[in-house]
């Protein structure tokens, strides 16, 4: 007999197990993957300035949705009224980015991936 006959790929029945069970977990994972890109897009995530005079809605996927200005943040100039803008988009953007990290977290969470 040479050696390494019958040995196969050089791994049992023990490891052919935690592989089919590594393949069932990227299937789960990529299906709810798939599933939360959808719910994010679906979401409305409001930002707003700091003196609440501008409101910017971003999904949860941080498309553009709308911006809501009142009158007070128009008023005050089109310099302050960039700043205020940019303000709002910023908070929108910042709760938009929590959002979908808590989110890839739950999704992930116990399945024991290396490098999450």
């Amino acid at each position: 007999m040479t050696k390494g006959q019958g040995q196969g790929f050089g791994f049992g029945l023990g490891k052919m197990k935690e592989l089919t069970e590594a393949f069932k977990k990227a299937q789960q994972v990529q299906q709810g993957a798939k599933q939360l890109q959808e719910e994010l897009e679906q979401m409305e995530i409001e930002g707003l300035s700091g003196d609440r005079s501008v409101k910017v809605v971003m999904s949860g996927n941080q498309e553009p949705l709308r911006v809501e200005i009142s009158a007070d943040a128009i008023n005050k100039g089109a310099a302050a009224l960039s700043e205020t803008v940019t303000e709002a988009m910023k908070d929108a953007y910042n709760k938009s980015t929590a959002t979908m990290r808590e989110r890839m977290e739950e999704l992930t969470s116990g399945l024991n991936l290396p490098g999450m």
